[in-house]
């Protein structure tokens, strides 16, 4: 049963409109502590953990795949390294994988506000960033792609306050609801932690919209959980977009308006911190629940297998560990499914699968690349 999964998990589709088009996301965890520092790690192909990532890479070989947690380097300089330095280079018997088609770009990390949004009573530093980083670019994403990547529609400066019926956070210790910000600081504070991306992939001449993301983890919060409400209303936005007449309040970063056209196909991927059932925010079901959108389900034996090893917060969880992609502190929150690749009809999931290799298996040495596993979708366009 586990080999069968694994060489299911590991059958790669080819770049062809005919055949099967492989959709995927990866929380890489390839991100650094300071400015720069990723850049340096990529300019040579000795880095350890890159060099994992990559393998990963080549062993489930997406045809289309979101990577988060890649510091952004102006000029694609760290994008470029990494193809050239570790996916174009075999890792350990692993074929060389190719992407001649990239996009990346600014995210809300590390900016910062000039505003004290965390209300510790000092202006500066990564609580009071327009998305919680140390630097400009922290925890960024990149998109590597077989099919030709279109004209990008960004949503980087898009004002959590101009969501209607946004979740703002409240201030428990005043009378006022949803106070936590001024009304000044309401004009500019923006929804989204990292970005939000509508690419246009031109899969054998369809268009199919890849929408990225990567929501805040609904973590280290005070009273007024302000971590768990973007989250939410995170995710919502690709729940609006989707939804006919439901984004029209909806702007881009040229001031265009309105959500996806009614009928287009498309993707939603990323690492969404929030699981169906467990953990400090449920807010998934928002697009789970979307129209036309379809939940594959992808999971793996070896979730399953960490789950029972580890134990702790994972034996009362409510959601099978099977669906787990992860690997996070076993007294709280215990492994979660949080990464998602949801297509929309009338595309067709064909199979996906979670690349979470068991204890006895060889390639379970990629176990610790990151905190999260690679799920992966193939996909009838």
């Amino acid at each position: 049963m586990v080999a069968a999964a694994v060489s299911a998990a590991l059958v790669a589709p080819t770049a062809n409109a005919a055949e099967p088009v492989r959709f995927a996301t990866f929380n890489a965890s390839l991100n650094r502590v300071a400015e720069g520092e990723l850049l340096a790690d990529l300019s040579t192909p000795d880095d350890e953990q890159a060099r994992k990532v990559a393998e990963v890479v080549q062993r489930a070989r997406p045809d289309v795949l979101l990577l988060n947690e890649f510091d952004y380097v102006e000029g694609n300089a760290a994008v470029d390294a990494f193809r050239t330095n570790y996916l174009a280079r075999g890792q350990r018997g692993a074929d060389p994988i190719d992407y001649p088609y990239a996009y990346t770009a600014p995210v809300n990390t590390g900016v910062p506000s000039g505003m004290d949004l965390d209300k510790d009573g000092a202006i500066g530093g990564p609580g009071d960033a327009h998305g919680f980083g140390v630097f400009p670019g922290q925890y960024g994403m990149v998109v590597l792609s077989k099919y030709p990547i279109g004209q990008a529609r960004t949503f980087q400066q898009f004002r959590w306050a101009d969501m209607p019926g946004a979740r703002l956070p409240d201030d428990p210790a005043t009378p006022e609801p949803a106070d936590w910000f001024t009304p000044e600081e309401l004009a500019q504070v923006r929804l989204s932690s990292k970005s939000h991306w509508d690419l246009p992939i031109d899969v054998g001449g369809r268009t199919v919209h890849f929408l990225t993301s990567h929501p805040t983890p609904p973590a280290f919060d005070g009273p007024e959980k302000r971590n768990v409400l973007r989250n939410q209303d995170e995710i919502r936005f690709w729940a609006d977009y989707v939804t006919p007449k439901r984004g029209d309040y909806i702007y881009d970063d040229e001031g265009e308006r309105g959500g996806l056209r009614p009928g287009a196909r498309f993707v939603v991927a990323g690492d969404q911190n929030s699981d169906p059932l467990d953990g400090d925010s449920n807010g998934i079901r928002q697009l789970l629940h979307a129209p036309r959108v379809i939940d594959p389900r992808p999971g793996s034996v070896g979730a399953i297998e960490a789950s029972l090893a580890q134990g702790g917060a994972n034996g009362s969880h409510r959601g099978s560990p099977y669906f787990d992609t992860g690997d996070f502190n076993d007294e709280k929150p215990g492994n979660l499914r949080i990464d998602y690749v949801l297509p929309s009809a009338p595309l067709i999931p064909l199979r996906s699968g979670v690349f979470w290799p068991t204890s006895g298996e060889e390639l379970s040495r990629l176990n610790d690349a990151s905190d999260h596993h690679l799920v992966w979708v193939d996909l009838r366009a």
